[in-house]
């Protein structure tokens, strides 16, 4: 094994292009920048929405095609003025009853009519949700004026290729005996999609664009409610080469940039949408948003197609690289292809400057709403993969949330920041029976702030982190109960491996030593600003209650059931997610890891958690189980064509926690981590993984 070859990037990313060859309602490929995203079908536009609707009653998984941003949000209207406050249940605690806001009913978002009680909650819980923009597609007539084609079975000569260094999709057909291409990419920096369409079709009247804008959906999944036309409006203002369109949706208003070349306007058959002709047989069309304060930027097609290839080429050269294409392991060219397409999928969903929904820019799991707990497996990996500026675009938001997480610790009774759960853009939190009880992505912010501290380690990073590390680490210091001289992660709180009461459930090992850890980054911080460490948080971190076992094996939390052999098999991030802490023993944790291997309900398991078992391994010099876990053969440990990684059929098509688990695991099993031996330590040294690595930072 060898860290000197050179490798030859292009050629490793040029190998893995997706390439399709007929339509599957599951497999719409992507492209956009970390702040906008335009997913297609097999025409390479949004042409056969419904065909991708989750929402249709036959057929199989689909995955949504539709356009999102960071910034494009909607709530309904709220004319009675929920608030937080009315969502709120008292648990009692040593320190007095502390609320948490877990009243809502879950059933509304799937149609059901819900509990009129629970209504704020149920309120709160589904809004804001993220827009859909719009869709622009490709009207298909097998004769001037008529009905245009509903289903990708008319098309035949199907093929799609998405060039993954250049950011493009490249799509033909055939429609009617005549041939179709379109070209597809969007902008590195703005919210702009380009399409160059091909065909003689268009001049014969038989072929046509088209921009539908939908109504807001607060379903789980949905993205855009087709049966609403009354509740927003779409005024369309014609210019020559293009049209201004302002969207108004209740008290969300946007504006679309509309540009083409040799096109027209059609008389418009509904009032949300826009009909572009040509009479060339070359359309040129460029589709830019803006959220509504500013008139929109607009590029050429060919300009926004050379500044997507210079942005991809620039991002596919940056930082790391590995090639297993030496590799004799039959399972190397699975496992390369979706590591190469993972880069592409979290630099196009998850470098933005908010965190990532699970499903990225593509889909509207929990209306939209990003889960905090999560962002440590969208993004942690940019910054030892050599990307940090993609990690660090989103640590603003924390700041600009930094007053509503303080009232949120002040309201309980703690000091600090308390960190939400599941939010949008505004921070607070969603009525929820279990994310209001979740406590792990409390360290998160310390940990990000490590590993970019590795990638850049000058004193304006330490003094930019410096006050949400403080907050943070007082609100981990003031949230720990003391009994008896020991400090305890107490009721009410649900651990990572959720499938506990949130009344009884104490200590969850994965928990108690990441407050350990996320301390001892505090202290750190402390010292780089020439402060002493905190004698407050050093006592915590004296007197924190130890990992409780059973059976020479770490058990998942300290309370009866101890633990359960299903969902995720969190406590292993104790060791191999986190580096080596005093709380925790190798030989327990090998232990552990065997016996976790032994009998969990693998189905059950989630995407990252096959990641958190190779870093485990890794760090515990057990290579070949880091790669038999991150290859198992699971239902959700599948990926697509695409990439994408799914786990509950239309409830969760794609699930981006694991593209970016998968990332993180290899840059430790590559790069190694502190005190790690010799090139590529996570990897067997058997023969049969002769792979060229470059670019990686080690992990702590």
């Amino acid at each position: 094994m060898s860290a000197t070859r050179p490798i030859d990037r292009r050629s490793v990313v040029e190998r893995h292009d997706v390439v399709l060859v007929a339509p599957d309602a599951q497999v719409p490929l992507s492209i956009g920048n970390g702040d906008f995203g335009c997913t297609v079908d097999i025409t390479g536009m949004q042409t056969f929405t419904a065909f991708h609707d989750p929402g249709r009653s036959e057929g199989g998984p689909v995955t949504n095609t539709c356009t999102q941003t960071t910034w494009g949000w909607h709530e309904m209207p709220n004319p009675i003025g929920y608030s937080l406050a009315d969502a709120m249940t008292a648990y009692p605690t040593r320190r007095g009853d502390v609320e948490y806001p877990d009243q809502f009913d879950m059933w509304t978002m799937f149609g059901v009519e819900g509990d009129p009680e629970l209504a704020a909650g149920t309120w709160l819980h589904v809004n804001p949700q993220r827009l859909d923009l719009g869709r622009t597609g490709l009207v298909l007539r097998p004769a001037p004026g008529a009905e245009p084609e509903e289903d990708p079975s008319a098309l035949s000569d199907v093929y799609q290729r998405l060039h993954l260094w250049s950011g493009s999709i490249r799509s033909s057909f055939v429609y009617q005996g005549r041939p179709v291409s379109v070209t597809t990419t969007a902008h590195p920096d703005r919210a702009q999609v380009a399409f160059r369409i091909e065909s003689p079709l268009l001049s014969a009247g038989l072929l046509e664009a088209r921009l539908a804008f939908p109504y807001a959906s607060d379903s789980f999944a949905g993205t855009a409610d087709w049966g609403a036309p009354e509740r927003h409006s779409t005024a369309v203002d014609g210019r020559d080469g293009g049209a201004i369109v302002v969207r108004t949706l209740d008290a969300t208003t946007y504006t679309v940039r509309v540009s083409w070349d040799a096109g027209s306007l059609l008389p418009a058959d509904d009032p949300h949408v826009v009909r572009i002709a040509s009479s060339a047989d070359v359309l040129e069309l460029v589709v830019s948003y803006s959220d509504g304060s500013t008139e929109p930027l607009v590029s050429t097609v060919g300009e926004t197609l050379v500044a997507a290839a210079s942005w991809w080429e620039s991002f596919w050269l940056s930082g790391a690289a590995i090639d297993m294409a030496r590799c004799t392991d039959p399972r190397a060219p699975e496992l390369e292809r979706r590591v190469v397409l993972s880069q592409y999928l979290a630099a196009l969903n998850c470098s933005g400057r908010i965190p990532p929904q699970e499903t990225g820019l593509v889909a509207n799991s929990w209306q939209g709403k990003f889960h905090l707990e999560m962002h440590w497996w969208h993004a942690a990996h940019f910054a030892p993969w050599g990307r940090p500026e993609l990690l660090e675009r989103s640590i603003g938001w924390y700041k600009s949330i930094l007053p509503a997480a303080k009232e949120s610790a002040f309201r309980q009774g703690y000091k600090g920041a308390r960190w939400p759960k599941q939010v949008g853009p505004e921070g607070r939190d969603s009525p929820n029976e279990t994310g209001p009880f979740l406590v792990w992505q409390q360290p998160h912010l310390l940990y990000f702030a490590e590993l970019l501290h590795r990638q850049d380690p000058t004193t304006r990073l330490v003094y930019d982190l410096a006050e949400l590390i403080e907050e943070t680490a007082r609100f981990m210091a003031s949230f720990v109960e003391e009994r008896d001289g020991v400090f305890h992660l107490s009721p009410p709180l649900i651990p990572a491996q959720e499938d506990y009461d949130r009344r009884t459930t104490e200590d969850p090992t994965y928990e108690l030593v990441y407050w350990w850890w996320g301390l001892e980054i505090a202290q750190r911080w402390r010292e780089r600003q020439g402060l002493a460490r905190d004698d407050e948080w050093s006592r915590v971190q004296s007197l924190l209650a130890w990992p409780h076992q059973a059976d020479g094996r770490y058990t998942a939390i300290a309370t009866e059931p101890y633990l359960r052999r299903h969902d995720h098999p969190s406590l292993l991030a104790a060791f191999g997610v986190l580096p080596p802490t005093p709380l925790v023993d190798p030989g327990v944790m090998r232990a552990t890891l065997a016996d976790v291997l032994a009998d969990w309900d693998w189905e059950s398991a989630w995407g990252w958690d096959f990641p958190v078992i190779a870093m485990a391994a890794a760090r515990l010099g057990d290579p070949g189980v880091a790669l038999d876990a991150l290859l198992m053969d699971v239902t959700k440990n599948t990926y697509l064509a695409s990439g994408h990684n799914p786990q509950r059929g239309n409830r969760l098509p794609l699930y981006l926690p694991g593209n970016g688990g998968l990332l993180a695991a290899i840059s430790l099993m590559a790069g190694g981590w502190e005190g790690s031996d010799g090139p590529a330590p996570g990897f067997p040294k058997d023969g049969n993984w002769d792979l060229d690595q470059e670019g990686f930072t080690t992990w702590p």
